[in-house]
């Protein structure tokens, strides 16, 4: 009976570790971009967020806004823009060829233009492998309600 547990145990764990060994490096790949993304926006590095976006980037926020990549990497810029923080969780990829849709949840805080903001929402990330490497060619975002 314990011969028959343990096999059975070690059967199990064998799968695990395959499993883990065949996980796709790119979902590792990208999950570091999405938080590079995350760091770049709350130290408002609007260099590190340029080498992550297409220069054909489209953003659409939480307000319907929609941006281009200039107008994208202009609002980092602005002085009037203070992140405090921006975390994101619960990310899933799926991919398709050389293009990944990342979709997950975002929590942002900080002051625009004076007054405090504290944003709960979805975004969707799609990101396309393009000359050796990722870069995101849109972005879109929108609120959860409290």
């Amino acid at each position: 009976m314990i011969r028959t547990i343990s096999c059975c145990l070690l059967l199990a764990l064998s799968a695990v570790s395959l499993a883990a060994q065949q996980a796709d490096p790119r979902e590792s790949k990208l999950m570091v971009l999405e938080r590079l993304w995350n760091e770049a926006q709350v130290n408002r590095d609007s260099a590190a967020l340029d080498a992550l976006v297409s220069s054909r980037f489209v953003n659409t926020e939480w307000d319907g806004e929609v941006s281009d990549k200039q107008k994208f990497l202009a609002d980092i810029k602005d002085p009037r823009f203070k992140p405090a923080q921006a975390n994101i969780q619960g990310l899933k990829m799926n991919f398709f060829g050389e293009t990944a849709v990342v979709t997950g949840i975002y929590h942002t805080q900080g002051t625009y233009q004076g007054k405090s903001y504290d944003h709960v929402g979805r975004f969707t990330d799609t990101w396309v492998f393009d000359q050796g490497k990722w870069q995101c060619v849109a972005s879109h975002t929108s609120l959860l309600k409290k």
